[in-house]
């Protein structure tokens, strides 16, 4: 019986595995999964091959037969392919070790044997005399060592493919053969799982793994594919018109459009959202061009783009001056259209969406837009949020409400006039007819009714801008009427949303609150404007409290809203403009809401820190508020005043002396905006703040002491944090 010393094992029963030390490298073979299936939406294909990369990665990783980073997964219309060009044929052998019963127990005085010995060597599968001795922590225990051999990955794969292909999620999946069987986004029709050239067999309802796959619907000559090797399968599929990879899709799109562009003396209007769509559309993509009435151009382009890409997901096309020329570009899912049947029929199906898109102009038009106003009465917001035209008057007073603090703080051009009519028109264009049939368009055409029918141009450029920008990279309102709507339809959402319960949780986000703020940020930063977020919630609570639905707002709600925003805030400082995170928090903890105001803290801040008094003063800043917080409430020490006469040492006497004429230039200084120079300032009290705390007890067994120096450092400590908070700021150094 052989007595090793080890580190500490694992408790009793818990197997611990290890590699096989020296073992040979196993051999490899490529391995193939692919799924067919009837089409997939198209919006559904590349999330799901991202997917199955990641599951199907786990379990390979989870056996030790593959990396995930080895794997390749794709989409195409009928399939999800996974790829790996050197999979192990077996999984490497492990050492376990488990844990069995006390040595005390396993063995009797004499080194023999006991009972729990031989049961714990017959539960391992293995003889008594192959057990072992461990030391423990807790003693000396029995351990079980053993070699475990590597199953063969074929029937490792027959386990983990069915699993794997059943863990994907879909907002929706379907049976195909009845109610107890497996689901998945579109009946599964054949599926190929290969490892090397040997079929790995698994099932899948009434469905079972092979070799066969299945070529392009039309253009294969033959649609059954075998797939000798696993290595074989693209090439194969490529042979019967069907290009699995979506990259090599892609640049054949972009190649036949090309093409189409230099033959035809055409510019392709990038697109590159339909680009990403038609890709997953076909699986031997090629361009046609067709063309339409030049008499359709008479409408807005907007409109016929729209029903180009939206209703057919056609390619815009335009002149060499960048007109919209009077042709489109389709990708079809064929080698071509040498009889021009297919190209006849886009053209006439688009006719047919161009005319009722004329149709829907025309009828529009017979009405003002304000005459549609009424009707938003009778078109739900949100059941608790009441109707559209009880949040357009919301939005119209607040609008104006931001448009007037510009223009009283020397922002002329915010036409307080322009921005209620934009404002009152902003919503009318949901009830017309073009944007029942197209609701993409939804504020866009609004806008080019407002500038049909005669509206001043801010008005209806604003009406046009107003759920801009949809993103980061998106433009923002052109002018100052459409970011004051852009900006007051925002936090009418986002005050309105939290006050009945719909606040975003992980990716539940049904009214785009979080873009929402965004977008909020990003027009305030982006355009220079001063807006206090504060001030704006609580009016934006206000109006809900006085207009229809009259709900009441707590407080707790408005601060809600704002940390929502701030959160928003955080990310583009940090993201977009480099500032560090505890620079940003330490502004914003100064009460700094006005966001073009707090960069230019933020930015003062950064280039103050790098002084050498800066950190030591953030330290003793932290240092107060710690003493601070100690002392208890604030009311049972506080002082209206520091008493001069209190102040006994010297120390405590020069810091008030220097804090005292530091805080009115400093208060000049950031009157004038000139942060960086008042935070110099700040700085600057570096040397007496030190020699305070090395010469002064706060804490002094005199209560009225106590109460002076503690309200001493109260006064520092608030004069001096309201460009921003030091004691947020991290730093290395330990306190004095």
């Amino acid at each position: 019986m052989s007595a090793k010393l080890k580190k500490p094992a694992k408790r009793q029963g818990r197997a611990v595995t290890a590699s096989a030390k020296g073992a040979t490298a196993e051999p490899t073979a490529p391995f193939l999964l692919e799924i067919g299936c009837e089409e997939i939406p198209a919006r559904m294909i590349a999330r799901a091959a991202a997917e199955l990369h990641v599951l199907l990665g786990k379990h390979l990783a989870a056996y030790e037969l593959a990396a995930p980073e080895a794997m390749e997964t794709w989409g195409a219309p009928r399939r999800l392919a996974a790829s790996i060009s050197a999979l192990r044929l077996r999984q490497p052998d492990r050492k376990t070790e488990t844990l069995g019963p006390p040595k005390a127990v396993a063995f009797d005085d004499v080194g023999r044997p006991t009972k729990a010995a031989e049961s714990f060597a017959a539960k391992q599968g293995i003889a008594v005399g192959a057990l072992e001795v461990t030391s423990t922590p807790r003693g000396e225990y029995v351990v079980a060592r053993k070699l475990v051999p590597g199953k063969p990955a074929r029937e490792i794969l027959a386990e983990i493919l069915p699993r794997a292909v059943l863990e994907l999620s879909f907002p929706r999946s379907m049976y195909w053969t009845r109610s107890s069987g497996p689901r998945f986004v579109r009946p599964i029709r054949w599926m190929v799982a290969l490892l090397g050239d040997k079929v790995v067999p698994f099932s899948l309802g009434e469905i079972a793994s092979g070799r066969v796959s299945r070529g392009h619907r039309f253009l294969a000559r033959q649609f059954r594919v075998p797939i000798a090797r696993a290595d074989d399968y693209v090439p194969a599929l490529r042979r019967q018109f069907v290009l699995a990879r979506p990259e090599e899709r892609k640049q054949r799109i972009e190649k036949e459009l090309a093409r189409i562009g230099m033959q035809h003396r055409l510019r392709l209007r990038p697109d590159p959202a339909l680009l990403d769509e038609v890709v997953y559309l076909n699986e031997y993509p090629a361009a046609i061009l067709g063309g339409f009435d030049a008499s359709y151009l008479a409408l807005p382009e907007e409109i016929l783009v729209t029903v180009m890409r939206g209703h057919q997901k056609y390619f815009a096309l335009e002149d060499r001056g960048g007109r919209l020329a009077p042709y489109f570009a389709a990708i079809i899912n064929s080698s071509g259209d040498a009889s021009g049947t297919i190209r006849s029929g886009h053209e006439r199906v688009l006719r047919a969406r161009f005319s009722d898109a004329r149709f829907f102009w025309d009828t529009d038009q017979k009405c003002r837009l304000a005459d549609y106003l009424p009707q938003l009465a009778g078109v739900t917001y949100e059941s608790r949020l009441g109707s559209y035209l009880d949040k357009v008057e919301r939005v119209r007073r607040l609008s104006r409400w931001i448009a007037e603090g510009w223009f009283h703080s020397g922002h002329p051009e915010a036409d307080i006039a322009s921005t209620e009519r934009a404002a009152e028109l902003a919503k009318c264009d949901l009830v017309t007819e073009m944007v029942r049939e197209l609701p993409e368009l939804e504020g866009i055409v609004g806008g080019l009714y407002a500038a049909e029918q005669g509206e001043p141009e801010t008005v209806a450029a604003a009406i046009y801008d107003q759920y801009r920008p949809a993103g980061l990279d998106d433009q923002i309102p052109r002018n100052l009427p459409g970011c004051a709507l852009a900006l007051a339809d925002r936090m009418d959402s986002l005050v309105g949303c939290f006050a009945v319960g719909l606040v975003p949780s992980g990716s539940s986000d049904a009214f785009g609150l979080r873009r929402a703020a965004l977008g909020i940020v990003k027009i305030l930063l982006e355009r220079r404007l001063p807006l206090s977020l504060s001030a704006a919630v609580a009016t934006s609570a206000r109006l809900l409290r006085e207009l229809a639905p009259k709900i009441e707002v707590s407080p707790d709600v408005e601060g809600q809203v704002r940390a929502f925003l701030q959160d928003r805030i955080r990310y583009v400082f940090h993201e977009r403009h480099n500032f560090a995170y505890d620079e940003i928090d330490a502004v914003l903890a100064a009460g700094a809401d006005d966001l073009v105001d707090a960069e230019q803290r933020i930015s003062a801040l950064r280039a103050v820190r790098r002084s050498r008094n800066f950190e030591p003063l953030a330290v003793a800043f932290k240092r107060i508020r710690k003493i601070l917080e100690k002392a208890g409430p604030a009311k049972s020490w506080r002082q209206e005043t520091v008493r001069g006469e209190l102040l006994a040492d010297a120390a405590e006497r020069e810091l008030h002396a220097a804090a005292e004429k530091v805080a009115k230039e400093s208060a000049r200084l950031k009157r004038a905006g000139r942060y960086r120079e008042a935070l110099e300032q700040v700085a600057g009290l570096r040397p007496v703040v030190d020699r305070f705390f090395d010469d002064v007890l706060v804490m002094a067994e005199d209560a009225g002491v106590r109460r002076n120096r503690l309200t001493l450092l109260a006064e520092l400590l608030r004069e001096f944090s309201d460009i921003a908070d030091f004691s947020e700021i991290q730093t290395e150094s330990a306190p004095r």
